[in-house]
């Protein structure tokens, strides 16, 4: 079954810690070993897995990503955002994380995060439970 959450990002540009919000998905199912999907529909926000000790791995992400792909550029994209579709596309619409024992497998330091780049919006984030 397909779980559409919705996400409220705070700025135009911001990492999101989803990790808990899909750990309740996964402990709210029967599914003990398998896979949990989850799918961006969106163009200019994406899902990434990163370090969720230190804030400073956020905003070095954030920073560098801008230095990378700055916000005004030689863009020919009228809408002003072309920045927040390379972004997007550099991280990724999906991620397939591991489901053992009934939780999601991740290193100790890692987190799941929706990755907004040309808010402040509400995003969708589609969610399906596979069981192995």
């Amino acid at each position: 079954m397909l779980t559409t959450l919705e996400i409220k990002t705070p700025e135009r540009e911001t990492l999101v810690n989803i990790t808990a919000q899909l750990r309740k998905l996964v402990s709210d199912s029967s599914v003990k070993c398998g896979r949990l999907i989850a799918f961006v529909p969106h163009t200019t926000a994406a899902i990434t897995i990163n370090e969720s000790a230190d804030p400073d791995v956020q905003r070095d992400l954030l920073v560098t990503l801008g230095k990378l792909i700055p916000h005004s550029g030689d863009y020919h994209h009228s809408e002003g955002n072309s920045d927040a579709h390379l972004k997007s596309s550099l991280f990724g619409p999906s991620l397939t994380l591991l489901i053992e024992e009934g939780r999601i497998v991740l290193g100790t330091w890692q987190a799941v995060y929706f990755a907004e780049f040309d808010g402040p919006r509400t995003r969708k984030l589609h969610v399906r439970i596979v069981e192995d």
